[in-house]
């Protein structure tokens, strides 16, 4: 199913060698793009986007591999020797690394400054939620130049995600140690039943069910079914070159330099640490508020949403 953001002028936007994002532009004013998370498209901005098209030019993609912008090929063959030397010692891993490259953030926030300079913007304030709430964290680590104004909607940066996550508590997280895994067992998993898996997240992270029209669960259910090797591999980016790119951060001192507004969850009350502490560590000019939305906040609170990223763009 295939459905717009009404109001909306809709291209493809040529960001890398082979690759396209689909997106959806609007408004006029201070440029605002605006990223959508799993197991999304750019249509879960739909109500926030028309809001602030009033007075902002709002720029809504299909991240690379989900939606209708391109998905660069990944491999998921080659695995079926697991008891080969080359296997044990480690080649599996290098090669579930060589196949996540594609994904990672860094590449993929390449990808939306790449689109804003298309679409002749410079500078712009970035707003991400979920996967692409880590795309936006990527791209202000590594554009600050770019980057006037940063939001990230319910998330933990990555490398912070994977310590906390531990002990029974992290079975709330059982896709991502899923998806971890060498190419080959998790795509052919989640193939053999795709409205099953990503429905199960649209069910239990909706505070609100009437957010997600039953067309837009289907569409998002069309999409996903459409792109599984390209989000396992986002997410076994996750696992692997993300990390390694968010340590090296970390060892090096570098933060986050833009004014930054993180609502969340309480996650820290289920899984027992500070959220806002995290993100201090990350962040010069941090306003970090735990909200009483679902997951997926976009959809189920647009107005509190729109607002929130108004007052950052005050700052």
């Amino acid at each position: 199913m295939s459905l717009l953001i009404p109001g909306f002028d809709y291209r493809r936007v040529p960001v890398a060698d082979g690759v396209s994002l689909n997106v959806a532009v609007a408004g006029s004013g201070s440029p605002l793009v605006l990223l959508h998370g799993f197991p999304q498209t750019h249509l879960m901005w739909r109500h926030v986007a028309a809001d602030l098209a009033a007075d902002h030019t709002v720029i809504c993609p299909d991240l690379r591999g989900y939606g209708a912008s391109d998905k660069p090929a990944v491999g998921t063959e080659g695995h079926a020797d697991t008891d080969s030397a080359a296997h044990a010692d480690g080649a599996a891993h290098a090669d579930a690394e060589t196949h996540s490259a594609a994904y990672s953030k860094r590449t993929m926030a390449a990808d939306i400054v790449a689109l804003a300079r298309a679409l002749g913007h410079d500078r712009f304030a970035l707003a991400g939620h979920d996967r692409g709430a880590l795309v936006a964290f990527r791209a202000g680590l590594d554009h600050p130049a770019a980057i006037t104004h940063l939001a990230c909607l319910d998330v933990l940066p990555t490398l912070d995600m994977w310590d906390v996550m531990r002990g029974t508590t992290a079975a709330v997280g059982f896709h991502l140690y899923l998806m971890a895994q060498p190419p080959g067992l998790p795509e052919r998993m989640i193939a053999a039943c795709p409205d099953d898996f990503f429905g199960h997240f649209l069910d239990l992270w909706t505070g609100d069910p009437e957010a997600i029209p039953a067309e837009v669960r289907t569409a998002y259910l069309d999409a996903c079914r459409a792109a599984v090797p390209s989000i396992v591999a986002d997410y076994r980016a996750s696992a692997g070159v993300d990390v390694d790119h968010d340590r090296a951060d970390r060892d090096a001192g570098r933060r986050l330099t833009m004014p930054l507004t993180v609502l969340q969850q309480d996650w820290g009350a289920a899984l027992g640490y500070d959220a806002a502490a995290v993100w201090r560590a990350w962040a010069d000019d941090l306003e970090h508020r735990t909200v009483g939305y679902g997951h997926f906040m976009a959809e189920e609170a647009p107005a509190d949403i729109a607002k929130a990223l108004r007052d950052l763009l005050s700052r």
